[in-house]
């Protein structure tokens, strides 16, 4: 693993080792605000609350026992993926410099969060499902446990999950034990970890990091800027990123393979891939995988000509509604560095 931080722990993979449909678990990203709070899962009970008919106590083994069991290969993503991208373009002072791991994923299995909403009994008013995580961050001022709302028309779809279980093993500690939420095609920092609240309410929550989570304008100060500065994030942009060669390869010139994954996000999938070995000049359409279902990415090859010397090979996806990737980084730049989507760009020097 890559580790940008050790305390609280983030880290990603090397590109190469996300060749897999399915992340193990050894390799999945890992991005946090706090340390892991110390959980004990004999005492833990999920709370259900707010704008519902019933107010809700569940034990772990409850709900295992009271709800039909799901399981759903879904992608997470950081919204910071790709952050140094961006700091390349322009710096941005206090951020993880992700690369392109930042991206992982799993087969989760738990519960459908529209199960349990359904037996706590939803009001007509309830417009927002708000999660509270175990997990104190110090990033807030003052500091407070971490949290972020979803709108209730996704909370209540089929693919949101109150996951405990993780590629078929018990959900580990550093990935949100017992019991955390799986928001699939959206930024991963609303599948809050360590979950221990869910409450029902008529606006999103005002915990820090919901708006945190936000584009904001190039000329802001993320120091300053208030909550209704930028644009909240929710569903993920389409974008790809390329795993093999690595960066900086020396390769031969003549037929080399690269290989990588796209994501569209939300509930679209990806419909193409091209892929160029000379910085634009000429393109090639890569082999794309087909979707194992809309919440998980799809890896790509194509066989690429490379010529001697340096070269910059380039790759760029457009989604099922025919949204492509930006060009460049300068042109989704933001002080936070969240959501860069532009085309994937790898420097190699090929040899004769």
């Amino acid at each position: 693993m890559v580790v940008h931080e050790s305390e609280p722990y983030n880290a990603e993979p090397p590109p190469g080792a996300l060749v897999d449909q399915v992340t193990p678990l050894d390799t999945f990203y890992g991005r946090n605000h706090g340390s892991f709070p110390q959980m004990d899962t004999g005492s833990w009970r999920l709370r259900v609350d707010g704008l519902v008919d019933r107010t809700l106590e569940l034990s772990l083994d409850e709900l295992q026992r009271r709800f039909p069991g799901q399981t759903l290969v879904a992608t997470l993503q950081c919204a910071g993926n790709r952050r140094a991208d961006l700091i390349e373009f322009r710096d941005i002072p206090g951020q993880v410099p992700w690369g392109p791991g930042a991206i992982s994923t799993a087969r989760w299995s738990g519960v459908a969060l529209a199960d349990v909403l359904a037996e706590a009994g939803l009001s007509a008013e309830a417009a927002h499902i708000a999660f509270a995580g175990a997990d104190v961050s110090q990033d807030a001022d003052p500091p407070q446990p971490f949290g972020a709302s979803i709108p209730a028309a996704k909370a209540t779809s089929s693919e949101v999950l109150l996951a405990w279980a993780m590629n078929d093993q018990a959900l580990p500690t550093a990935h949100g034990a017992p019991l955390r939420v799986v928001v699939p095609g959206w930024i991963g920092a609303r599948s809050v970890k360590w979950l221990q609240r869910i409450t029902a309410q008529a606006e999103p929550t005002d915990n820090y990091f919901q708006t945190e989570y936000s584009i904001l304008p190039p000329e802001a100060d993320p120091h300053k800027a208030g909550p209704g500065d930028g644009i909240i994030l929710g569903p993920v942009a389409i974008h790809c990123a390329i795993l093999r060669p690595g960066k900086g390869a020396q390769l031969p010139t003549g037929p080399t393979e690269v290989t990588g994954f796209a994501f569209a996000g939300d509930e679209r999938t990806v419909a193409r891939v091209d892929v160029s070995p000379d910085g634009g000049s000429t393109y090639v359409h890569a082999e794309l995988d087909a979707p194992e279902n809309p919440w998980t990415w799809q890896h790509w090859r194509a066989t690429l000509t490379l010529p001697p010397g340096e070269t910059e090979l380039i790759a760029r996806a457009w989604d099922s509604t025919a949204a492509v990737q930006p060009e460049s980084p300068a042109t989704v730049w933001n002080p936070r560095g969240y959501a860069n989507n532009s085309w994937a760009r790898l420097h190699v020097t090929c040899h004769a």
